[in-house]
Order: structure tokens, then sequence, then C-alpha cells
């Protein structure tokens, strides 16, 4: 199947998303000159026997992966490898890994020299079908997510699904969290078809993976295009996050973030239906069809004060209320700048009572 290249619109910088079947491209990469490539250690070990034997290792700087990692500290730690190279200004990262490693490494590339070039190559499905485009890069402060940051986008972005390949199921999940959340967001028509797709994803077939991957990204690219920093039209790509960002934060990430999403997204349409916004037959479809089949993990513990006070902390948050994106029965998304912590608690009691078997 063949993909049509991407390309997005920045008033930073305009960038292309390609899709390949072969990993040529890497070897095209690498042939450049003053080309650093920044490779999560996990996926280094996976493939650097097959797709990624191509990279000299006298270009590489392999990078440890975790949540607990994605700070300030561990992008000074960066910093001092890149600049072991002995670099120029004119040169460019090339990011292999997953939304973690595109954060540190496109931070890192946004403040070094005042911005180098960088390449970003997303090895999970989350990254591909969300993260990846968007031009944003995040760290946490603290227990705090995506607290600091920068809007700084790659020059190009190599979407390849043979990486796919040795996710786990979680993390693979994860991804297909972001996927049903931008269907959702673009229609009626597109969540039926990722309904219907939910088999061939669960296979991990390639051309339905691709063909869903495509779409994901032509809708966040409408968002992101219209409202590149985040001030009104782009929030809406919030939806499940509001929630889902403080479970994650006060559960000290043991949920992977796709699958907080679609926690996040299933507490707040029993909000919506609490607002009259969406009709319980509305939110049970939802529900049983869309994200129960795609909730794989056991629901984590909730400490609802301390996820409070992380829905507290969101930068989202405009005045003295906690901030919800929520779907409607139209397929509109909705904000709301109001919510009191007494609502939050409740949705969040609701939460306290449900597995994934018996949502």
């Amino acid at each position: 199947m063949r993909l049509d290249t991407i390309t997005i619109k920045s008033n930073i910088k305009d960038y292309s998303v390609y899709f390949e079947n072969n990993a040529d491209f890497l070897e095209r990469i690498a042939s450049k000159e003053n080309t650093i490539f920044v490779v999560d250690s996990n996926v280094w070990e996976a493939h650097q026997e097959t797709t990624l034997a191509k990279i000299p290792q006298d270009k590489l700087i392999l990078l440890p992966i975790s949540e607990d990692l994605k700070n300030i500290n561990t992008v000074c730690e960066l910093y001092e490898k890149i600049m072991s190279f002995a670099p120029r200004k004119n040169l460019t990262l090339v990011s292999i890994g997953g939304g973690i490693t595109q954060d540190l490494t496109g931070f890192a590339a946004s403040s070094l020299y005042r911005g180098i070039n960088w390449i970003f190559i997303p090895t999970t499905l989350l990254a591909q079908v969300d993260s990846c485009i968007g031009a944003k890069t995040s760290l946490n402060f603290k227990h705090y997510k995506n607290l600091v940051g920068t809007f700084y986008p790659p020059s190009e972005i190599y979407i390849y699904p043979e990486f796919l390949k040795t996710l786990t199921r979680e993390d693979f999940y994860s991804g297909v969290g972001e996927m049903a959340k931008l269907h959702l967001m673009s229609g009626e028509d597109n969540t039926k078809i990722f309904i219907e797709s939910l088999d061939k994803i669960d296979k991990q077939d390639q051309e339905t993976l691709l063909a869903r991957t495509q779409n994901c990204l032509k809708i966040k690219k409408s968002y992101i295009e219209d409202d590149e920093f985040d001030t009104g039209k782009r929030n809406m790509l919030n939806y499940g996050h509001c929630f889902g960002h403080a479970i994650e934060s006060a559960t000290d990430f043991r949920i992977s973030h796709g699958q907080a999403v679609v926690l996040g997204m299933i507490l707040a349409n029993k909000e919506a239906v609490r607002l009259g916004l969406l009709s319980q037959t509305m939110e049970e479809f939802i529900c049983q069809n869309v994200l129960k089949p795609i909730l794989v993990v056991d629901i984590p513990e909730i400490n609802i004060e301390k996820t409070i006070d992380a829905m507290r902390q969101d930068k989202k948050n405009l005045g003295k209320g906690l901030a919800l994106v929520m779907l409607t029965d139209s397929y509109q998304m909705q904000k709301i700048t109001n919510m009191t912590t007494e609502e939050a608690g409740e949705i969040l009691l609701q939460c306290q009572r449900l597995s994934y078997q018996t949502i």
C-alpha cells in the first residue's frame, strides 16, 4: 500500500512525514555529514543487527529511556554527549525512539546553539500516530507531567512499521488509545471505520495500521495547522488527557500514556453525560465498542487527592476551575474550564470501582 507524504505547515518551519517500506532511508541519512544518531537503548538492542545495522557506531549516542528520565537533567547529560563529538551549528540530530526520546532530543535540538536541525524516526505506534507531528517538546518537572517544553518541529519524520513488531502489547495499545481518540474526534464515519478495523489492528495488519496512522496524522494536522501554539482549537486534542495525564502522574506512571488516555476518555464521557452533553446511550456505545476493547491493562489504584492535585497543576487550566475536554453526541469537542474539585472527585470515585473487565 502506497501512502503519500504528509507536509505540515508551520510558523517555525514546514516539515514532512514520509512512509517507508524498507530501511534504505536510514543509510541515506547516515551518509550525510555532521549527523549524530540518538537512539533509545531498548530500540538499539532490538534492532541493531537488522533495521539499524547501517548506523555507524562512531555517530551513535545510546539513551536509556523511561518516564522518570524525561527531565532537564537527562537533557543536560545529552548536551554533554553531543558536545563530545565537537559538533558545529550545522549538526543534524537523528532521533530514533518513542515519544520520550522525541521529547528529550527535540528539547535538546531546540535549545542547543539556539536551534539545530533534527530528524525524528518514531518507533512506537503512539509516536507514529500522534506525537511525531505538532512540534511540541515536553519535559516532566518533579511529578508534574509535561510542565516544561518548547515548540520546535523536526525537519523530517520517517514512519517505518517494522519497528512496531518488537513492542509489548501494552505499548502497542498505548498507541491504539491515541488512534481511537483521533478517530472519535473526527466524527461518526471515522469512528465506525476504527471499530471495523479493530480485529486487523490487533493482528497488526500492516496495511490497516498504515492506513489508520495516515488518517490520524491528517486529522491532527487539521488541528495543529489552524492553532500551532495551542491557544484554541488545538486544546481539543486534550480529549482524554485532562484526567489521563493526572492519573499518570498520581500513579507514578505505572500506566502507559495511551492507556491512561483511554481511561481519561471514559471518565470525560461520564462527566459529559452528567452535564447533558452526551447521551447515556452514546456513552455506553463508545465505551463498549471503542474504549473497552482497547483498555488492556489493569486499572491502577487511584489516589483521588493526588490525582486532583495533578489536575490543578495542568497547564490547560486558565481560571480557578479545572479544565476538561469532552465529546458531544454530534462528535464535536467541547471544553469547560470550571469543573470543580468535588465534581472531579465524584468522577474519579467511579474510576476506583472500575476494572477493565467490568467497565
